[in-house]
């Protein structure tokens, strides 16, 4: 039974405060899906609903194609979660760099009718033969991209089965109604994008395995370019078997024994098995919920690294700093410092909270938060991370992510809505395929050193984990529980910086959805520290500099990120200028 967040019944910020914690609290690895509600006081009366409360059709997404396919959906009538699954097997076509059918997804999900916000984990699991030594050799950790290009990269991809079952949760059209624009544009051609086009012609790693090279080559011997027309039957045939025959053809089957072939192919075979996939479950899971300003921020729980952006959010509340705006030195020093204080805590702790001990309430606690924001004016370098309630010695991992990810929100005529990232983990995953789609690499995502003085990496592999997620797709409520806004990004460990920044720059900064996302990027991650340098003015990177964090390009995926606010009676939606995707309303 998946969490309730009742908007029908008044909040105060006490009782928002305190029943977010009591819900993190639940989260254990006994207990990996719990039921909450989030009732008012006794003595609070009901609260009337928004007289304008948010509709659509909305839909935010990284491709017009993609975009388009699922605003057919929601003209035909089709809910939030129907318009998400044609959105997202149509991205799975035209933008297989970031995301498809073989890789994994977090999706938060708001119900109108009842105010209840609902999360799904659709993350990969590691097989049943995964040790903590997956990716050694020799006893030594592997190389990375050896380690991304292998047949051990690749996990049991879960987001087939998350989306089937969102879609009998929440779907109002037919299963088999869903793919007919994916399949068209699969067996018709699509013109290649730029973002695409520079992909295939990366000349290095995935783009050059034999999979890729046999799929983004023409008859006469050279690549697809941006802007001729890629076709693939292969993946056409695959999405109308998915269509008739349901969401339980990924997990057993042609489909999962094809999977398993290229996984068990040099170098570096896999270990994925039949029974792997028959044993896959997607879960329902308690959302995370926390107060921030005059909104309510619901994120996915671990392996999701929600819970961090809802510290951040915390702890940027007690930092008067970010009050002084997006053209202030002291307020973009304040955004790096917060940033490093986040990413120290979520790389020593978070992990698959059904594994690990995830000490969630103790990170969300008010006197530990009020004692992490009382570093910030301190912050000139790398940080330990803190001592929550309920933390134990753990290594502060070395998980490399870089990633092929991407995010898109959407929001029916009812109201309902949608905020999901999705990925394959790097682009073109581990650039194997099957059934005419790239597999994942998402056990990369692992912590490739399990053990360090004895103490486990919360992020270490075992069999029939879930790697930790920097994936935070994101719902944002007012006090009374409706939907107002909704936001995510692709970026590897950057998504936490990227979304982080934005919605500094929607809620202090009162900028628009579309201004705080074009806003230049800041990433602090440790001695981390990326930017995109040249939109920064010199006396931001001068005091930036001045305070250990001196700026370097970005070496990490990029934004791309996708959001919208409920403003006037509208949405004011946004997408990523770093990216090619679009927002559209009816």
């Amino acid at each position: 039974m998946t969490a309730i967040f009742n908007r029908r019944t008044a909040r105060s910020r006490k009782s928002t405060l305190t029943v977010a914690v009591m819900a993190a609290a639940l989260i254990s690895a006994n207990s990996p899906v719990t039921s909450w509600a989030y009732e008012a006081e006794a003595n609070q009366t009901a609260v009337a609903e928004s007289p304008a409360q948010a509709k659509g059709p909305f839909v935010a997404a990284a491709n017009p194609l993609a975009a388009e396919a699922g605003m057919k959906i929601l003209r035909a009538g089709g809910s939030a979660v129907d318009a998400a699954v044609a959105i997202q097997a149509t991205l799975s076509l035209v933008e297989p760099q970031s995301s498809g059918l073989g890789g994994g997804a977090f999706l938060m999900y708001y119900d109108a009718a009842t105010g209840d916000i609902h999360a799904y984990d659709g993350r990969e699991t590691a097989p049943a033969a995964a040790s903590p030594e997956l990716f050694y050799e020799d006893g030594k950790p592997l190389a990375f991209m050896d380690a991304v290009l292998s047949g051990r990269s690749t996990g049991v991809p879960g987001v087939v089965a998350m989306l089937g079952m969102a879609h009998r949760d929440h779907g109002q059209l037919a299963w088999n109604q869903l793919f007919g624009e994916a399949e068209r544009l699969a067996s018709d051609g699509f013109a290649v994008s730029p973002r695409l086009g520079g992909y295939i012609n990366a000349g290095r790693n995935q783009a050059v395995t034999e999979w890729a090279t046999r799929y983004f080559t023409k008859p006469d011997g050279t690549r697809y370019q941006v802007g001729e027309i890629l076709r693939n039957p292969e993946y056409a045939a695959t999405l109308r078997r998915l269509a008739n025959e349901g969401p339980q053809i990924f997990y057993q089957g042609d489909i999962p024994r094809q999977i398993i072939a290229a996984t068990h192919s040099g170098p570096r075979p896999g270990a994925l098995t039949e029974q792997d996939f028959a044993n896959y479950r997607p879960l329902r899971r308690d959302p995370l919920c926390r107060d921030y300003r005059q909104y309510v921020i619901c994120v996915p729980a671990p392996p999701s690294s929600g819970v961090a952006i809802l510290q951040f959010l915390a702890m940027a509340e007690q930092t008067p700093d970010l009050a002084k705006g997006k053209d202030s030195p002291e307020a973009w020093v304040a955004l790096g410092r917060l940033q490093r204080l986040m990413y120290a805590d979520r790389d020593r702790y978070v992990g698959d909270a059904d594994f690990v001990g995830v000490p969630i309430a103790g990170l969300l606690d008010a006197e530990y938060v009020a004692s992490r924001a009382a570093l910030v004016p301190q912050v000139n370098g790398p940080v330990p991370a803190g001592r929550p309630t309920g933390s134990a010695p753990q290594l502060s991992d070395a998980t490399q992510e870089p990633a092929g990810t991407t995010h898109f929100v959407v929001v029916d005529a009812a109201g309902n809505a949608v905020s999901m990232t999705t990925t394959v983990e790097s682009f073109f995953g581990s650039g194997r395929m099957a059934g005419g789609f790239f597999l994942n690499n998402q056990l990369t995502d692992f912590s490739f050193t399990p053990m360090e003085d004895g103490h486990p990496a919360p992020n270490a592999v075992a069999a029939g984990k879930r790697p930790r997620s920097s994936m935070i797709p994101t719902l944002i409520l007012d006090k009374q529980g409706n939907l107002v806004g909704a936001i995510g990004s692709p970026g590897g460990s950057s998504i936490l910086a990227y979304v982080a920044k934005t919605l500094v720059g929607v809620v202090e900064w009162d900028m628009t959805m579309q201004d705080a996302i074009a806003l230049p990027n800041l990433v602090v991650r440790g001695e981390m520290i990326g930017a995109d340098t040249d939109m920064i003015p010199d006396n931001i990177r001068d005091a930036l500099k001045d305070a250990g964090m001196e700026l370097r390009p970005n070496a990490t995926e990029t934004s791309g990120l996708h959001g919208a606010m409920w403003r006037d009676g509208r949405w004011d939606g946004g997408a990523d200028p770093r990216r090619e995707g679009v927002a559209l309303t009816q």
